[in-house]
């Protein structure tokens, strides 16, 4: 009786230790079921884009069918033929001012650097479009047939005898006609809305195509934009032998030739829409901007609380979706006051008014452009530089020996040689100045982006100075009398400097004002670098003005005079390189206290 007991006793032990561990064992299984479930969602995941992007059917993009250097060669293919197109019409503007609507060199110089400053300016117009309403793909699309509209009125009017400006007669040289005017700037005055439209928005779509979760693709699409800049310099290159058609075959093929590549480009954009990714529109951020300035005002008499944690922050999952969050910083404390919850707010269970109390990540990006500005504008004394390469360097060209033997070279082609510095120094930047920078810095891309900006800046003091260095030159042999005056071949040194600072300075500007701006302000900031080249090709004008105001009030000839043997441009340029120096050392200065963007 006791050994059945203590039988039975030891049995339902047995079947207690076998049941622990089977439900272990159970437990072990499902555990690992889980991790496996859980490594198979990650390995998912991975298979698509994490950066908010949408494929065409507005479902997360697959990453081996979409973006990437797949669907770059549409985007490129577009800007190199847009390109050709602007180039084709903008490098030799001012010749056909000259010579066919018989303009003075002042009054066309200034009508091209107005010109390319509104194609600069209207970029803001684009970028707003393509941030808070289109989205960059139909913002692109929509503008460039405008572009193509302009193309095609600034073709008419060197074609059709009524619209086209009456040749010279002897001396004597008629104004052009009211329509004739009206119909040339009307397109010229279009290709700016389109060209500028859509500037900012190629450049960033094409970086949208990389998701910066990708540690992979973020170090290609640092790479991407020093090929976007080479792509723009192919399309100027061909550019140039438009100027030979222009000024050899006649106007009207040498616009309806650069008409035609547009229509290319926009054909060469729709090709691709099948593998693009497309960030969705995000809302005005002029509207947010706003916002935090108005409610940061509104709360003047609240004081922020030194447990930053404490400021307003959504947690929905919608801010993230958007545009990442970004992490509180301790400079332009007024603003914070946005973020600072009252008493009201703190009690009520209502929706918050966004234009009384706005999150931190808001108000960090009204901070992030304010620590942009000092950098941004050190680009538009840079751009009143680049402004000459398509203005007196032309006319100083014109002044020189353009001959070779009896063929003469339009000096509006000399700005070939700048192409060819460009991409020379695009392949060597990004295969061999970036490994070898890589030993010497601790940056993953050899330089960082403001380092390099700052080195094109200084190149460009010794481009300016080496132009004024020539002219001092050219002058000194019209002096004499003889002859012999200077080979036009003379200007390459000082072309072959600014093409170098161009690809140090530009494309380091593309990736800053794309790397350092908040998510839902992509193309506003892309836009902000463009309008330092507006602002530039305005300085330029009015540094013209007041130059030739101030040499000419006491009946002298100027500095700048129509025939540039009786002036002294040299004295103009070493007035450019002084402003140039002064404007590399504020630089310096803004970029060694320059605050980086943090995200969450």
């Amino acid at each position: 009786m006791i050994t059945t007991r203590l039988f039975e006793m030891d049995r339902s032990s047995n079947h207690q230790r076998f049941s622990e561990r089977r439900k272990k064992r159970m437990g072990s299984v499902e555990e690992e079921q889980l991790l496996i479930e859980q490594g198979l969602i990650q390995e998912e995941l991975k298979l698509y884009a994490e950066d908010g992007s949408v494929d065409i059917n507005g479902n997360p993009p697959l990453k081996h069918r979409t973006g990437n250097w797949k669907a770059c060669p549409f985007i490129l293919g577009n800007e190199c033929c847009e390109r050709l197109a602007y180039y084709g019409i903008a490098i030799n503007l001012i010749t056909y001012l000259t010579a066919e609507l018989h303009q003075g060199n002042v009054s066309a110089a200034r009508n091209v650097t107005t010109w390319q400053g509104t194609c600069y300016i209207t970029s803001l117009i684009g970028a707003v479009l393509a941030d808070a309403y289109w989205g960059r793909y139909w913002t692109i699309a929509s503008l460039s047939s405008i572009y193509f509209i302009g193309m095609s009125a600034l073709t008419l009017s060197a074609t059709v005898p009524y619209l086209k400006p009456s040749d010279c007669i002897g001396d004597f040289c008629p104004s052009p006609t009211t329509p004739q005017y009206l119909t040339f700037f009307l397109g010229l005055y279009l290709i700016a809305l389109g060209t500028g439209g859509i500037k900012p928005c190629v450049s960033s779509f094409g970086a949208d195509q990389f998701d910066e979760k990708d540690p992979s693709e973020r170090v290609r699409k640092s790479s991407f934009f020093n090929w976007f800049y080479f792509c723009i310099n192919t399309g100027a290159f061909g550019s140039f032998l438009l100027v030979l058609v222009q000024e050899n075959i006649g106007w009207g093929l040498g616009f309806g030739i650069p008409t035609v590549f547009m229509g290319l480009a926009i054909i060469s954009f729709f090709f691709g829409t099948p593998l693009y990714r497309f960030q969705k529109p995000k809302g005005s951020p002029i509207t947010r901007i706003c916002q935090v300035l108005v409610a940061s005002f509104r709360k003047t008499n609240l004081k922020v609380p030194e447990d930053t944690t404490l400021l307003y922050e959504t947690e929905t999952q919608e801010l993230i979706v958007a545009s990442r969050k970004l992490e509180h910083t301790d400079d332009y404390k007024y603003l914070d006051k946005a973020a600072v919850l009252s008493l009201e707010e703190a009690n009520s269970l209502e929706f918050f008014n966004p234009w009384s109390l706005c999150t931190v990540t808001h108000v960090e990006e009204v901070k992030i452009l304010i620590r942009m500005l000092p950098i941004w504008a050190s680009g538009i004394i840079f751009s009143s530089l680049y402004a000459q390469a398509t203005t007196m360097f032309v006319q100083q060209g014109r002044a020189m020996n353009c001959n070779i033997g009896s063929f003469k070279i339009p000096p509006a082609t000399l700005g070939v040689f700048d192409c060819i510095t460009v991409l020379i120094w695009v392949p060597l930047y990004d295969r061999f100045n970036v490994p070898v920078a890589k030993l010497l810095t601790s940056s993953d891309n050899g330089f960082t982006v403001l380092q390099r900006m700052g080195i094109g800046l200084f190149i460009s003091i010794f481009g300016i100075a080496t132009a004024a260095v020539v002219e001092m030159v050219r002058l000194g042999m019209a002096e004499t009398g003889t002859d012999v005056s200077l080979t036009v071949f003379w200007q390459v040194p000082q072309i072959f400097i600014f093409g170098a600072a161009e690809v140090f300075y530009f494309v380091g500007q593309l990736e800053f004002f794309y790397g350092q701006s908040p998510d839902s302000m992509r193309s506003v900031c892309s836009a902000l670098g463009l309008l330092a080249n507006a602002l530039g090709s305005y300085l330029s004008s009015l540094i013209l003005t007041v130059v030739t105001y101030f040499t000419t009030k006491d009946g002298g000839d100027g500095w700048i005079t129509d025939d540039l043997n009786e002036g002294h441009l040299d004295y103009f340029f070493w007035l450019l390189a002084g402003l140039s120096t002064l404007n590399a050392l504020v630089y310096v200065f803004s970029a060694v206290n320059y605050k980086q963007k943090i995200t969450s």
